[in-house]
C-alpha cells in the first residue's frame, strides 16, 4: 500500500455543564471538558477525544500536529512514540498523555476509515463484545436519586453490574458510605454484581476496615480504595480484601502501568484509553496485564473503549460511566448502546463510527 500523508489536524475543547453539582470521593465538579481531534489524509477524517483539561488542546495543535503532519498514517505506533519523545521535556505525564491519547485515536481511526475498515477489525476482534458496568451514584447523590440511577442501570438498560461512589469528603463519611451502599444493593437486587469506587479517599487502614463492613452486601469489585500512588498500600489493601481490588485509571505511561502491576497492587488493570497514551498504549498495558496473569478494565470512554476492549483477550469490561454517556450521546452520531449487558462494536461503519455532531458541539466550545 502506498503512504497516506497526513495533511492536517484540527483541534477544539467543549465543556458541557452536569445537571447538577457531582463529587466522588475526593473532588466536586460542575462541568466536564473534552479535547476533541480530527486528523486529516486522503480526503478522510479521523476523529478522536480525551476527557481532559483544555490546555491538553494546545499541545496538540502547537507541539504535536507538526510532529505527524506529513508522516504516514499507517504508521501509529512510530506516530505515538514520536509524540511522547517530543514532551519529554515538557512533561508526559498528566495533560501530556491526555493530548497523545486524543491525537493517536484519531490517528487509528483515520487508518482504519482509510483502510475502510472497522476499527475493531483493523486491530483484530479477540470478542464479538464486551461487558459493561454501570457507573456513577456520585457521592452528592441523595438515597432517592441513587436508587433511580441503580435502577435504571439494572432494569432500563439491563446492565447486571453497578458502580457507585464512596469515600466522601476523603474518607471523612464512613458510615455515609456504608448506607449508600446499602440503598445500592438494595435497588440493583440480590443477582447484580455491586462494585464501589472511593477514588483513594481512603487510608490503608481505614479502607481495609471499609472493605470488611461491605462484605455483607457482596461488594465484589473496589476501586482506589486508597491513592492508586500508594503502591504498598494498594498491596495492603489487596491483601486483607475479599473484593477485587481496581485501579490505574491514573496510570499516564506505560512505565507507570508496570509499577502498579509489579507491586502486587491490583487483582484487575484499570487503563484509559484517553489518558494512557491512546489506544497503542492501551493495547500494550492489556499485554502487560496478560504477563501478570490479570484481566483489563476499561475505564470512561465507552465508545471509543468499545473497540479497543473488543480487541484484547484479557478484557473484563466497560465503564459504562453516567457522565460520559450522557456527552457522547449529546455531541456524537453513531453511539452504542448496550444490549444484555455488553457493548458490540459497529461492523457496518469504517473507523469507530462515530462524527461529531459540529451544530450542536458549538455551544459548548471553549
Amino acid at each position: 500500500m502506498m503512504p497516506v500523508p497526513i495533511t492536517g489536524v484540527d483541534v477544539a475543547a467543549f465543556r458541557v455543564p452536569t445537571p447538577e453539582p457531582e463529587a466522588d470521593g475526593t473532588a466536586t465538579w460542575g462541568a466536564t471538558t473534552l479535547v476533541v481531534v480530527h486528523v486529516r489524509a486522503a480526503d478522510r477524517t479521523g476523529l478522536g477525544w480525551s476527557y481532559a483539561d483544555p490546555a491538553a488542546a494546545g499541545l496538540v495543535a502547537r507541539t504535536l500536529a507538526p510532529v505527524v503532519v506529513g508522516r504516514d498514517v499507517m504508521d501509529v505506533p512510530a506516530l505515538n512514540e514520536a509524540m511522547r519523545r517530543e514532551l519529554r521535556n515538557v512533561g508526559l505525564p498528566g495533560i501530556g498523555a491526555t493530548a497523545v491519547s486524543a491525537l493517536d485515536i484519531g490517528l487509528w481511526d483515520l487508518k482504519a476509515r482509510c483502510c475502510e475498515l472497522p476499527l475493531v477489525s483493523l486491530l483484530g476482534r479477540a470478542a464479538p463484545d464486551v461487558p459493561v458496568y454501570g457507573s456513577g451514584g456520585f457521592t452528592s447523590e441523595t438515597g432517592g436519586r441513587l436508587r433511580e440511577d441503580v435502577i435504571g442501570w439494572v432494569e432500563h438498560d439491563g446492565i447486571p453490574r453497578v458502580k457507585i461512589k464512596i469515600g466522601e469528603s476523603w474518607g471523612a463519611a464512613v458510615d455515609r458510605d456504608l448506607a449508600r451502599a446499602a440503598i445500592a444493593r438494595q435497588a440493583a437486587g440480590d443477582e447484580a454484581e455491586l462494585y464501589v469506587d472511593a477514588n483513594g479517599g481512603y487510608r490503608p487502614g481505614q479502607a481495609r476496615r471499609v472493605e470488611a463492613a461491605l462484605r455483607d452486601l457482596g461488594v465484589s469489585w473496589f476501586e482506589e480504595p486508597v491513592s492508586s500512588d500508594d503502591l504498598a498500600g494498594m498491596a495492603a489493601v489487596r491483601a486483607a480484601s475479599r473484593a477485587d481490588v481496581a485501579a490505574g485509571e491514573y496510570c499516564w505511561t506505560l512505565p507507570s502501568v508496570a509499577h502498579l502491576l509489579d507491586a502486587g497492587a491490583v487483582d484487575c488493570l484499570q487503563a484509559d484509553v484517553t489518558r494512557c497514551g491512546g489506544i497503542t498504549v492501551w493495547r500494550e498495558a492489556a499485554a502487560l496485564a496478560v504477563g501478570h496473569g490479570l484481566q483489563i478494565s476499561a475505564h470512561g470512554a465507552p465508545q471509543l473503549s468499545a473497540h479497543v476492549a473488543a480487541c484484547v483477550p484479557n478484557a473484563r469490561h466497560i465503564e459504562w460511566f453516567a457522565d460520559h454517556v450522557r456527552i457522547e450521546s449529546l455531541l456524537f452520531d453513531g453511539v452504542l448502546r448496550p444490549s444484555h449487558g455488553s457493548l458490540r462494536p459497529d461492523l457496518e461503519r469504517p473507523g469507530h463510527g462515530l462524527t461529531l455532531r459540529t451544530g450542536d458541539a458549538q455551544r459548548y466550545e471553549i
